[in-house]
């Protein structure tokens, strides 16, 4: 998930509760959203640039890690396939991960690039704020290097009457 900005649908609960972990691509907007989702299971994340000091004091700008055999790179601002920003690049060879997230654009997209060797990965936005249509989370199983059983979840439009209520 990725650009919350300071909102958590409540379908998301439906949509995680079976995942062992929820991972968070930036842009939290707010500390509560990450303590209610820890209430709800481990999560890992790293700030973006709309989040405030106490939320980067709580997340890094980079998470790498390994998850069984796959090595994970996550950051908020990364570029696109073969057009990386020159940080995101530099971490990427420095890692060589074989799955690279980020989020900031909102919009969704999944993608091999061939010339990092490496699965990209933008589950979008799924908060309310911004440009997109639609709230989008990805799900998916780690297999030894591989992702399987991947969804691109949509959670609705990312306008609707309760936005205006609130």
């Amino acid at each position: 998930m990725s650009d919350t900005h300071g909102y958590v649908d409540p379908k998301i609960y439906d949509y995680f509760k079976d995942v062992d972990e929820i991972w968070h691509a930036g842009d939290v907007g707010d500390l509560k959203v990450i303590e209610d989702l820890e209430k709800f299971k481990p999560i890992r994340g790293v700030y973006g640039n709309i989040d405030d000091h106490v939320v980067r004091a709580a997340w890094p700008k980079v998470q790498s890690f390994q998850l069984e055999e796959a090595r994970i790179l996550m950051t908020h601002i990364g570029g696109k396939p073969y057009r990386y920003n020159k940080e995101a690049h530099e971490l990427i060879e420095k890692e060589s991960p074989d799955v690279f997230i980020c989020g900031h654009s909102h919009i969704l997209l999944v993608q091999y690039d061939k010339n990092i060797n490496s699965l990209w990965l933008n589950p979008g936005a799924c908060g309310y704020k911004g440009f997109h249509k639609v709230k989008t989370l990805l799900r998916f199983e780690i297999h030894g290097k591989e992702l399987k059983n991947m969804e691109v979840i949509e959670l609705g439009p990312r306008i609707s009457e309760m936005n205006y209520l609130v």
